[in-house]
């Protein structure tokens, strides 16, 4: 399969994250090293120095709000059919400082038009976000909730993950224990 890792420290409340890079491109991202798609997360670890260079690099020039795009060529292998179609419509439409409602990504994606159940398709969106193999990448922490943030994955400290990027962005005001550039 042609997958390593690329280990990546961040200032977000879930710590590190892992990347998994293959000869296309960034093929998966894990918060706090969660398990995908049963692959062994971090094993083995990436050894081509200009593609750790580059990841690290764009995702610190992110973290320290110089970047709002990552630039980076994606492997879509872990994302196919509708959820590969949503994934696809969230980065092309929404960029960063930007958000859209479950219901909007749902609607603009296409491929819920036969749903009639009312809120199906946005709680279907809601777990596409959740099973994002490029967590960060494809921004599912740019995804809320009509009447609020909605949820997000990222293992136990996912919801202060998802703030913590809306704020980095400019979409929530930063509180007083904001620690991003922003507060530097």
């Amino acid at each position: 399969m042609e997958i390593s890792w690329v280990p990546v420290g961040t200032p977000l409340p879930t710590g590190a994250m892992q990347l998994a890079v293959t000869p296309l491109g960034v093929a998966a991202a894990s918060y706090a090293g969660e398990s995908l798609a049963g692959l062994p997360v971090g094993v083995p670890r990436c050894t081509d120095e200009r593609k750790v260079e580059a990841v690290r690099g764009r995702l610190a020039d992110y973290f320290a709000g110089r970047r709002k795009e990552f630039g980076l060529p994606i492997d879509w292998r872990f994302a196919s059919g509708p959820h590969r179609t949503v994934l696809q419509r969230l980065l092309a439409d929404v960029g960063y400082g930007r958000t859209i409602t479950y219901g909007e990504l749902a609607a603009r994606s296409g491929v819920f038009e036969d749903v009639t159940e009312p809120g199906l398709a946005a709680r279907t969106v809601g777990q596409m976000m959740c099973a994002n193999p490029l967590a960060l990448l494809v921004p599912c922490h740019r995804v809320v909730a009509a009447d609020g943030i909605g949820g997000f994955g990222g293992g136990p400290n996912g919801m202060e993950t998802k703030r913590w990027l809306l704020t980095l962005e400019g979409v929530l005001p930063p509180t007083l224990d904001w620690d991003g550039p922003a507060g530097d």
